[in-house]
């Protein structure tokens, strides 16, 4: 059995994060490194587990979470899709199981907002991981230069995000803290509204309502 481990030390799944992640880097994009995707992991396997979802499961999530950004090695446009086939050859060759396999790449090319589904439990937990993953820490451009676009200052001014999940109210919440002196609240919305609708929709798949608190005031 392939395990979430065995991902994470693979030298091939590490090599596709670094070429990713650096091709990104020169495009002028936030981090999308290990950071982000160990953090996309850990969540999309909290969420259901969380939900009651078998460890099984949940641990498919978290190699789907790993492994969702290897696409950008290839390119950004359809990095969804290419990422899902590399997934696919990857994982067939450390012998895992097709319908394992399936499971994987059918989140990974779900991803996407631009083409995204939420049509399993693992794919809306992992829309809603990747898209929670907002923080200062992704921003690479230095504020005050050329660089440092309206995503890079969105992304800056959030000082703290949370994803979490109340089974018994049938809610998942994302909650962030902006400091509106580097980016007003519209900012984000302008930014981010296409994402927050698809989290909304990834939240329903799971029987669940999506609320976005920013500033500790309710915005959806």
């Amino acid at each position: 059995m392939v395990t979430y481990e065995d991902i994470r030390r693979n030298p091939d799944v590490r090599a596709l994060i670094e070429a990713g992640n650096h091709a990104l880097d020169m495009a002028g994009y936030t981090d999308h490194g290990y950071a982000h995707v160990g953090v996309t992991a850990k969540a999309a396997g909290d969420i259901l587990e969380a939900l009651d979802y078998d460890a099984r499961t949940c641990e498919l999530a978290r190699i789907a979470g790993y492994m969702h950004d290897i696409g950008n090695a290839i390119n950004r446009s359809n990095h969804a899709m290419s990422g899902a086939l590399l997934a696919f050859d990857l994982l067939r060759g450390l012998g895992m199981e097709i319908g394992e396999i399936t499971a994987i790449i059918t989140a990974i090319g779900n991803h996407d907002e631009h083409t995204a589904a939420a049509v399993t439990p693992i794919t809306a937990a992992l829309i809603l991981a990747d898209k929670g993953d907002v923080r200062r820490s992704r921003v690479r451009a230095k504020p005050g230069t050329q660089r440092f676009d309206i995503h890079d200052r969105v992304n800056y001014a959030v000082e703290k995000s949370t994803l979490t999940v109340d089974k018994t109210a049938k809610r998942i919440c994302l909650s962030i803290r902006i400091d509106t002196s580097h980016c007003a609240v519209m900012d984000y919305f302008e930014i981010f509204l296409t994402r927050m609708t698809l989290c909304r929709s990834a939240a329903e798949f799971l029987g669940l309502n999506f609320e976005l608190n920013i500033n500790e005031t309710r915005m959806l």
